[in-house]
């Protein structure tokens, strides 16, 4: 059975798409910042 996308569910498909990999992305360099600010902590404290 052929499955065919309309121009609205493939707009909702492309949105959701884009948005997903926007918070992952979001995630990572929130996570990439928490390890340079722990480092900086840990510097900062020996020196």
């Amino acid at each position: 059975m052929p499955f065919a996308f309309g121009g609205t569910s493939l707009l909702i498909v492309v949105t959701v798409t884009m948005d997903t990999v926007a918070q992952i992305h979001s995630h990572l360099m929130a996570h990439q910042y928490e390890g340079l600010i722990r480092k900086a902590k840990l510097r900062g404290r020996r020196g």
